[in-house]
């Protein structure tokens, strides 16, 4: 069970991670955890993938100019485009799908029902 809650804890943090980069109202202002410096998944895949002139511009804004909109939306959009959400989503669901096969060593009962219902909540959420 310590293993089931360490796969559906990242799969949380990674959900979590990837509401920042969203366009929806989830209560939570996008580019909240650039404007507070922190390197989350999405972005420490864009910052592998680009090439070093852009990670040095990348790594300035969100050190130096965090603050401003523009800058910040310029990163947003180049995690976006580089497929910084798309690889954080697809190791996300790696996470949740190895959580439920744990759980499915488990015998079959509203327990475990209960929890696989928690799993697909933490990744299926909307805010």
């Amino acid at each position: 069970m310590k293993l089931f809650g360490e796969k559906v804890g990242i799969a949380f943090q990674i959900k979590d991670d990837l509401f920042d980069y969203g366009k929806e109202d989830i209560g939570k202002p996008t580019g909240n955890d650039i404007k507070g410096k922190k390197l989350t998944l999405p972005l420490i895949y864009t910052l592998n993938k680009i090439t070093a002139g852009k990670r040095r511009e990348l790594i300035y804004i969100i050190k130096n100019e965090n603050t401003e909109a523009k800058k910040v939306k310029y990163v947003i959009d180049t995690v976006v485009e580089t497929g910084g959400i798309k690889y954080a989503t697809e190791k996300m669901l790696a996470y949740r799908d190895e959580a439920l096969d744990i759980l499915n060593e488990f015998p079959n009962n509203e327990i475990r029902t209960a929890l696989e219902k928690l799993v697909r909540y933490t990744t299926d959420r909307k805010y």
